[in-house]
Parts: structure tokens; sequence; C-alpha cells
């Protein structure tokens, strides 16, 4: 089965990542089908586009859209799957839903899309939990280089797990600061600057 302009995936693992190994003991964190939170974002690339050129490879992992693998509860209660399913193993995607891919060396995001490690607030004054919109630049499309110290605006910043590392998936036009600098710097007050 192949699409004209259209993905065809299958999840790496189940459709809902909603169990994890405590010891030699499995810890149940969701029963529910409605929290998108714990819906897996992992797939495998069954098929490529025939209509669209793309870097993308059969067999390649990709990162995708919260409600791609989801279940969901009509009006009437009744149990349905998302507009992406075919079967259980078969799953078919818009480009626009899949933001990051790897074919084995390494992540790359899609055209659009960066991913990037957000900062803890250190500011006391605010509230503890609270972080700031800057972070880290770990997978790029470009726009902006690796390992670049950013902010972002708030809208459009989705939470992501990729390889143990918590991201945020952010678009790239809301990139809106690009610092020179990296890390904790000290301030720059040169001994002219002083007042005597």
């Amino acid at each position: 089965m192949r699409g004209i302009y259209t993905f065809v995936v299958k999840p790496k693992g189940e459709r809902y990542n909603n169990i994890k190994k405590v010891g030699d003991k499995e810890l149940i964190l969701n029963t529910e089908v409605s929290h998108y939170q714990f819906t897996n974002r992992e797939a495998i690339v069954k098929a490529v586009p025939m209509a669209k050129l793309t870097d993308i490879k059969v067999g390649d992992t990709v990162i995708v859209h919260h409600n791609v693998f989801r279940r969901w509860h009509n009006q009437y209660g009744i149990e349905k799957n998302s507009g992406s399913y075919f079967n259980e193993d078969a799953y078919i995607l818009n480009e626009d839903q899949i933001f990051a891919y790897n074919n084995g060396s390494g992540w790359k995001a899609l055209e659009g899309y960066c991913f990037i490690q957000p900062l803890k607030e250190n500011n006391k004054l605010l509230y503890k939990g609270s972080e700031k919109l800057q972070g880290i630049v770990v997978y790029s499309d470009g726009t902006v280089e690796k390992n670049s110290l950013v902010q972002f605006k708030a809208v459009g910043k989705y939470e992501f797990v990729i390889d143990g590392q918590r991201l945020y998936r952010v678009k790239s036009n809301k990139i809106i600061i690009k610092y020179e600098y990296q890390g904790d710097e000290e301030e720059y007050n040169p001994s002219w600057a002083k007042s005597s």
C-alpha cells in the first residue's frame, strides 16, 4: 500500500506509552485513551508518497503528531480511532503530521521545525517550576544552528520526549532571538564604566 501524497506508518512499539518499568515491576501511568501526553509519537515508515520527493525512506523512524495513534470518545461515548487509522499496523499521514526523522544517523527536524531543550527559570521571585521561553536547539531544520541559545514564542510549543530527553517542538518562525553567548555569562562591566 502506497499513497500518492501520503506516508504510511506503524507505531514503534504500542499506540500508548503509559507503562513505565520500575525495577522488575511495571507501573501503569495512565488508563484513559483520551490523554494525548501518553500517546506514542514514534513511528516506523512503511511507505513514502509516490508524487513527493522526500528525504524520509521506508524503515526510518519518525516523530509524529500526538493524535496519530490516539483513540477518543465521540459525543455518544463510543471509542473511535484517529483519522489517520487504517488498521493496527498502518496509519496514513500527511507530511505536516511528521516533525522529525531518524534514518540511523541521528534525528533531523523537517523543514519548519526545531526541537529545543528548555531551560529552568533561575529567578527566585517566579514560580519554582516555571520555565523561560529560552532553550538550546537540539535538532534543527537548518534555520538556526544546533546548540544555539534561543528565545521563542509560547505559541506553538509542544512537548516531546525524544531518546529520553524532554524537548519542545517549536516552529522555526517562532524563534525570535538567537543569543550570541551560551551558558551563564558574567556581566561585562569594565573599570571605565564604573562610577567614582
